[in-house]
């Protein structure tokens, strides 16, 4: 059947629709490396301009760092360009099996497996490990490919209020008769940069014979003393069953993630979890780049020291300029506007004066709840985040939003 006039209509009304609320997304192209300065042509067409970057996942710089770079031409050159398989046809190379074995030492783990992205973690693991006869209980602000993870698995699922451990004690309660219990989280939330009570969790799971799974994207390379992630700063490494991350944020920044944990869970995994089984490997260049970041993240804690540092900076500058932020103290900082329209508008303002922040609305976020969410990293000096405070002073003054209550704003632009 033909792509007709009236199904084009259909789609075109959509899109307009989204248009007309301020939800349509346009991308962005960068014509350089990622790092904390980068060529951006906004909107298509226009000529490139070059801005500060506040809005990537380059948690510590290192997408661009010279000796993972080195690395990954030296794996390219050794191992070849791709695998044009899956794990367990003809995928895997020593250098995968590797990288297992320096994640799981990394993270504190028994074993780990590789995935092609994080996103096909999560959308493996539950399917892989559980079955009807059990249940997932989830903060309600697990991450999208959470979410799908779960509707792929034929277990119960139930939430439980955004980090309250009281309702989560009453979840666990209520499903005691179920085979199996998974309390199910993010390390670092992922729209509003808080961390999640990975002690307090742990003691619930311990006292009700449940699993904990916990999603470390956010937080792997930089969370903790020696940036192992949230369950090191929570002090309960070795006591959290399952992990999944990425090494497309501070771990490197290219691709890939995997699940790590209890071995038995990854074994099933291995052989269950059909993002695994009918996925080609992630390739040798990643593979190497990932090696020599995992390398030099053993070597010192300077990078991470440097983004919390670098952190505090940010942040304690936009609420002595009157914005309204999140609370936390990740590199994850949302400036709260509050209307989608604004934070596009906002967006659009702060790339002229030469900042890069993108505006995050509904579906992203709950209505509402609109922001620009920005992301410091170890590659900004001090200089960058300096003109990127003057940007957002500028654009904030504008919209004369600086000092002014979530009420203020709300009736000044809506909902």
């Amino acid at each position: 059947m033909s792509y007709s006039d009236k199904n084009r209509a259909i789609y075109q009304a959509q899109l307009k629709e989204l248009q007309d609320k301020g939800l349509f997304k346009q991308e962005r192209y960068i014509h350089s490396s990622q790092a904390a300065d980068i060529e951006v042509e906004f909107p298509a067409g226009s000529p490139i301009k070059k801005v500060i970057n506040m809005c990537a996942n380059n948690y510590l710089g290192l997408s661009s760092h010279p000796e993972i770079l080195k690395a990954a031409h030296e794996g390219l050159d050794s191992r070849g360009y791709g695998m044009s398989s899956v794990r367990f046809i003809c995928g895997t190379q020593d250098i995968h099996r590797e990288l297992e074995k320096k994640v799981t030492e990394f993270l504190g783990t028994e074993d780990t497996i590789l995935f092609p992205s994080c996103m096909d973690a999560n959308a493996g693991v539950f399917e892989a490990i559980l079955t009807d006869k059990d249940v997932m209980i989830s903060d309600r602000l697990v991450h999208a490919s959470i979410i799908d993870g779960m509707r792929l698995c034929s277990a119960i699922h139930d939430t439980f209020k955004h980090s309250n451990m009281e309702h989560l004690e009453e979840k666990l309660q209520l499903h005691a008769d179920k085979r199996l219990k998974v309390v199910i989280t993010d390390g670092v939330f992922s729209m509003d940069g808080d961390t999640a009570l990975l002690d307090e969790m742990v003691a619930l799971c311990e006292k009700y014979d449940a699993l904990l799974f916990v999603d470390e994207s956010h937080s792997s390379g930089f969370i903790g003393k020696t940036g192992r992630g949230t369950h090191e700063k929570c002090g309960v490494v070795g006591k959290i069953d399952l992990i999944t991350t990425t090494f497309g944020k501070g771990l490197g920044g290219a691709s890939g993630g995997c699940v790590s944990g209890r071995k038995e869970l990854v074994e099933m995994c291995r052989q269950k979890a059909r993002p695994y089984l009918f996925s080609n490997t992630i390739a040798p260049v990643v593979v190497s780049g990932v090696l020599k970041v995992l390398e030099i993240l053993s070597k010192s804690t300077d990078r991470r020291d440097k983004l919390e540092k670098n952190t505090a900076f940010w942040r304690k500058g936009l609420t002595e300029a009157g914005f309204i932020l999140k609370e936390g103290d990740t590199p994850i900082v949302p400036v709260m506007l509050f209307n989608a329209s604004l934070a596009q508008n906002f967006s659009k303002d702060l790339f002229q004066e030469g900042v890069y922040a993108i505006g995050f609305f509904f579906p992203v976020v709950p209505n509402s709840q609109a922001r620009i969410r920005t992301q410091v990293s170890a590659g900004h000096e001090i200089h960058h985040l300096e003109k990127a405070l003057e940007g957002f002073i500028k654009v904030g003054k504008k919209y004369e939003i600086l000092g002014k209550t979530k009420q203020e704003i709300i009736d000044r632009y809506g909902m």
